[in-house]
């Protein structure tokens, strides 16, 4: 029997999405650019791990931060393109959960 050689990108998108809570982030910042506290308040995680999550989005070019000057300093979250480019999959899994979970 011949062996499948996995992908490597699916390896690595598979990696990403399934940490914990790294979807669920991307589904909360599907509704628009958020405040680090409306996302901490919408999900029961740490503000610690959800700080950690959202640098790695950041780092994979899926979220941008964008820090505006005001005072007090206001940072917001929002979706690349590159991240938007994951509202079908996230929508799909969503559906999928509702009719077979």
């Amino acid at each position: 029997m011949k062996e499948k050689c996995l992908c490597p990108r699916l390896a690595k998108a598979m990696d990403l999405l399934g940490k914990r809570w790294t979807a669920l982030i991307i589904y909360q910042l599907l509704e628009g650019s958020q405040r680090f506290n409306e996302i901490e308040s919408a999900l029961p995680i740490s503000g610690r791990l959800l700080s950690e999550r959202l640098k790695e989005l950041e780092k994979e070019g899926l979220v941008e931060r964008k820090v505006y000057p005001e005072v007090p300093v206001r940072v917001e979250y929002a979706l690349t393109e590159k991240g938007l480019g994951l509202k079908t999959t996230i929508e799909g899994i969503q559906q999928w959960s509702q009719d077979w979970c």
